[in-house]
């Protein structure tokens, strides 16, 4: 795994728990509003500041302590390694939260049919036809709507995400959003916030 930066406790990322958020380095779009945007090249082990060792020592410390662990990124499924850090991640008792872009419905249905994950959320960026625009790279429909599909009827907590960025996206865009997703799959409409991403990614 590459881990570009780690928070040791929020309670605001995780519905209804304690938790820490590891980052993971390297993303597959290119957003033009990307608030992490210091995660999106890729970089090499040595390069990051944080290692998976590091992260799970930390967590057997706080066992019992802490509630889950977030996956963030970045975007968390081009690891080719993530199930096996979330495995590890749940050997530890910890619930796994995983917040994806839903570009890679192979390892989304790995995760999924593994029993990897306790909670997904899925950032879904815009209406099919504008898709490119806010991902910033030409964007499969078939791999969002496979993802959708997928997380809704996995069974799984869940919730989908849009983030309303102005000058590219406004409340009128959210009605073909939602015709994306199934009844009774909950969406989260977010205003973009300009804040420092780099802050949160650090030690602390």
């Amino acid at each position: 795994m590459l881990i570009g930066g780690f928070q040791k406790f929020s309670l605001s990322d995780f519905p209804g728990r304690s938790a820490a958020l590891v980052f993971t380095q390297g993303c597959n779009f290119r957003c033009p509003w990307c608030h992490n945007a210091s995660l999106i090249p890729w970089l090499t082990r040595t390069e990051t500041a944080f290692s998976e060792d590091l992260i799970l020592g930390f967590l057997a410390s706080r066992a019992g302590m802490l509630d889950g662990v977030v996956i963030t990124g970045g975007e968390p499924t081009v690891q080719h390694d993530l199930p096996d850090f979330a495995r590890r991640i749940k050997s530890l008792g910890y619930a796994v939260k995983l917040d994806t872009n839903g570009s890679l419905p192979r390892m989304l249905s790995r995760l999924l049919g593994a029993g990897l994950v306790d909670y997904v959320a899925m950032d879904v960026k815009a209406p099919l036809g504008r898709y490119s625009a806010l991902a910033g790279i030409e964007t499969p429909a078939e791999a969002v709507e496979e993802s959708i599909s997928l997380i809704a009827g996995s069974g799984v907590e869940h919730e989908f995400r849009t983030t309303l960025v102005d000058g590219m996206l406004s409340e009128s865009d959210i009605p073909a959003i939602r015709s994306l997703l199934p009844p009774g799959s909950k969406h989260r409409i977010q205003k973009y916030r300009n804040a420092a991403g780099d802050a949160a990614r650090r030690a602390g």
